[in-house]
């Protein structure tokens, strides 16, 4: 397998993505996650620009980071001044990395008007910065900046630049789609030209950015080319459209063009790598990015889920277990019985379909579906209408009656009654809104019955109208996430469902079900 280094820049370019903003703490946590999978390169960040990234430099030198290696990122010195002066070249070799990444302009445009230097100036800066930094002993990674730009606009000039770094020192020159404006034929173009007009150069890498939607399918297309050195970032962060997704660029290259990124066993952490930088980021992961999204290998279609039960290769380009994902079988009103019986075999383990308790559910789950019912992400009201159908479920309690109080100048009152066994409880509270008054009283009335309830809590709630023809009397559903909480910590979640004419009984509907479902599994926690 020919290698491929992989750069991230999950906390550098990444790190300028709106709406992130990374904590010393969270930078520390990726770079410990990202060297446990296995790249190569990790640009932590840019120690000239904020006291913070001097900072993680600092703590993450004493860190093990196995095979991986922590990288500085900052620009050439500037013009008029030599790097020994130069404060940001100062800044970069205090950060103590073996390795330093160093952009400089290879647009003559970006010179002129940017740099506002002339274009010998321009060269002078990359040859002088990068002859410095060697000399302190750095492995120096050239970013040539809107390289591809400068390509199609000086052609000579922007082969020049790479020529000058690598003369300098630069053991590795990466062709920047800075702009992200390229397509891939092009970028594979360029790439394969530039190597051969520069067939002394060991390493070209490619940097690509997302604002035409082609940036991993760029990056692919520069490998092709010829490029041994692909930077991204996981999940494909960054400014403005983001970066080439690192979660997308390795298991195309590893697992379709049989590249080595990763060691083998690393591949199948990639989903739930994935998954923790999203959560360090606050960012949510798109449920249908390629590979790790919780919808990669999602099946709803009933033709699409007999097809995959029979034979996985036919609905799914590779296994999910590579990389660390899983399959997921969607109930809807398409489900046939097939579909339902692979459900229901997951709580009722060797059920048949012959049995007539596999019918009545594939009807039952049609009629509540065109009611306004949506099974697929809620699976803990699937769960207990399988055993309610099948005669395995009690119900912990009964909802006699329910009232609710609104007015425009207080909080909502809700009056609830139940019956638990051969007991009644009548309770009352308040609340922000009728929903909230309702649950407050509910619960309120269970702990007499049911004090475990109270580690109980309500994660999110989603409500969406599903006939919007019928104005406010429109069929409303409710999706209702929950968890059980130790010493502050989840130890279990689940989601309901509700639906009905009224936003009120969708809610109440999907409440029961939801403390249902903990009342049943409280005894495993």
């Amino acid at each position: 397998m020919k290698k491929i280094e992989i750069f991230d820049t999950t906390l550098r370019d990444g790190a300028q993505s709106e709406g992130i903003s990374f904590s010393l703490q969270d930078k520390l946590k990726i770079i410990k996650r990202l060297s446990h999978f296995g790249v190569e390169y990790i640009e932590a960040g840019n120690p000239a620009s904020n006291p913070k990234d001097i900072e993680v430099f600092k703590k993450a030198s004493v860190l093990d980071l196995g095979n991986s290696k922590l990288v500085a990122f900052g620009a050439t010195a500037r013009k008029g001044i030599s790097p020994q002066e130069d404060e940001n070249i100062s800044a970069l070799l205090s950060a103590g990395t073996k390795s330093v990444a160093v952009f400089g302009k290879s647009h003559d445009l970006q010179v002129n008007s940017v740099l506002r230097a002339s274009l010998s100036e321009n060269l002078s800066m990359i040859q002088r910065t990068i002859e410095y930094l060697t000399e302190m002993d750095r492995e120096v990674i050239f970013d040539a900046e809107h390289f591809f730009d400068g390509y199609k606009s000086n052609r000579e000039y922007a082969l020049f630049v790479l020529k000058t770094a690598a003369v300098a020192g630069a053991g590795k020159l990466i062709l920047c789609d800075t702009n992200g404006g390229c397509f891939p034929d092009e970028i594979g173009e360029i790439t394969k030209t530039v190597r051969e007009r520069l067939s002394t150069v060991n390493c070209f890498g490619i940097h690509c950015h997302d604002d035409t939607g082609c940036a991993v399918a760029n990056t692919i297309a520069a490998v092709n080319g010829g490029a041994v050195h692909v930077q991204g970032t996981m999940n494909g962060i960054g400014e403005r459209c983001g970066n080439a997704n690192l979660s997308v660029v390795i298991p195309n290259l590893q697992l379709k063009m049989d590249y080595f990124c990763v060691e083998t066993h690393s591949m199948e952490h990639i989903t739930e790598t994935a998954q923790f930088i999203a959560e360090v980021a606050n960012v949510s992961l798109p449920r249908n990015m390629p590979y790790v999204g919780g919808a990669a290998f999602s099946h709803k279609g009933g033709m699409h889920i007999d097809g995959v039960v029979k034979s996985s290769e036919s609905f799914e380009h590779i296994p999910p277990e590579q990389v660390g994902n899983k399959r997921n079988l969607l109930l809807s009103e398409m489900s046939g019985r097939g579909t339902l019986l692979h459900k229901i075999n997951e709580i009722i383990p060797n059920m048949t379909k012959d049995d007539p308790i596999v019918a009545t559910l594939t009807n039952k789950v049609k009629e509540l579906e065109h009611k306004g019912y949506q099974f697929e992400a809620a699976g803990a009201s699937f769960e207990l209408l399988v055993l309610q159908e099948s005669g395995r479920f009690k119900p912990h309690f009964e909802i006699l009656e329910y009232d609710i109080v609104s007015s425009l100048s207080q909080d909502c009152s809700a009056t609830v009654k139940i019956r638990a066994g051969d007991r009644i409880e009548v309770t009352n509270d308040v609340g922000n809104g009728p929903v909230n008054a309702l649950d407050k009283a509910l619960r309120k009335a269970l702990y007499v019955f049911y004090p475990q309830l109270k580690l109980m809590r309500l994660s999110d709630y989603k409500v969406r109208i599903i006939n919007g023809v019928n104005d406010t009397a429109a069929i409303t559903r409710v999706l209702m996430e929950s968890h059980f909480g130790r010493g502050g910590n989840s130890s279990a979640s689940w989601t309901t469902v509700g639906a009905g004419d009224n936003i009120i009984s969708a809610s109440m509907i999907a409440l029961v079900d939801s403390l249902e479902y903990a009342l049943a599994i409280d005894a495993d926690f």
